[in-house]
């Protein structure tokens, strides 16, 4: 079930720890990398448990390898439960995606096959992992750069069919549909259009890598106006939803993603109507 909406987010990085908790920033909630924390002890817990206090928090994933055919790694799972318990996360989030096989971790969120086939696998491993972890989790749509001859769906039906069959929910962000909608020629709005609105959780916004013929999300770029006239769209189609910014390198100092916050919660108050979003 879902949550009313946390509102305008930033994702927690070691950069900014001193002034978060110097300045108390205009932040909404903070989204944290799972694996960052896991390891006990250390200042990450140290500043991690200090920021728990002022903020909510949430958990975002990068190793439940939800698509591969390994077993889960119930280690892992408990280990993020427990980190769950100790931040007291509002959700846990991964990627629709994996990340290896044969117990071999290819540090890539790898791209699957949308058909029937992996619907029922990777439901089924996401049922598992909720099961665990005693909580519903999110799922978030990764960008890719390949397709598959054995694929017969499209992606957000992919996306759907396996929030609805494993009751999960989806996070969905607007950066890797810009960048798999550019890299595959599909229209993104018609991704948005496919995505029901009961099933999403959370938003991702973030920049990228603009390449001749390509694009990559790399999280290392200012956003670009394309995503926010996306994320303008799915505002208009899913209402109130939490939003963060992800920034994973070339990490600028904590007022410049202040800014860009203000832009998201600009671009909010221009596209929200609250009477649409009852309707949905």
């Amino acid at each position: 079930m879902k949550i009313p909406s946390l509102g305008f987010g930033l994702g927690l990085r070691k950069e900014h720890y001193n002034a978060i908790l110097e300045s108390s920033p205009d932040v909404d909630w903070f989204e944290i990398l799972t694996e960052n924390y896991l390891v006990p002890g250390g200042k990450p817990l140290y500043y991690l448990d200090q920021i728990c206090e002022r903020y909510p928090v949430v958990m975002h994933g990068v190793s439940m390898s939800i698509g591969s055919y390994d077993p889960l790694d119930m280690n892992y799972l408990r280990q993020v439960k427990e980190l769950a318990e100790r931040t007291q996360a509002k959700w846990v989030s991964d990627h629709m995606c994996f990340t290896g096989v044969d117990g071999i971790n290819a540090h890539d969120l790898l791209p699957l096959p949308f058909n029937e086939e992996a619907v029922k696998h990777v439901s089924g491993k996401i049922k598992q992992a909720q099961d665990f972890l005693g909580r519903q989790i999110l799922v978030e749509n990764a960008s890719t750069y390949i397709t598959y001859k054995q694929s017969d769906m499209t992606e957000w039906e992919f996306t759907m069919a396996v929030a609805e069959e494993s009751d999960s929910l989806i996070l969905l962000d607007i950066n890797n549909i810009f960048v798999s909608a550019y890299n595959h020629g599909f229209d993104p709005l018609d991704y948005l259009d496919g995505i029901s609105a009961e099933r999403v959780q959370q938003h991702h916004i973030a920049g990228h890598s603009q390449y001749e013929g390509y694009i990559i999300d790399t999280h290392d770029h200012d956003i670009v106006q394309g995503v926010w006239d996306l994320y303008a769209e799915a505002i208009k189609r899913y209402g109130e939803v939490s939003m963060m910014i992800e920034r994973d390198d070339n990490i600028p100092e904590l007022p410049d993603l202040l800014a860009e916050l203000q832009i998201a919660r600009d671009v909010f108050a221009a596209n929200y109507n609250p009477k649409q979003a009852v309707e949905v």
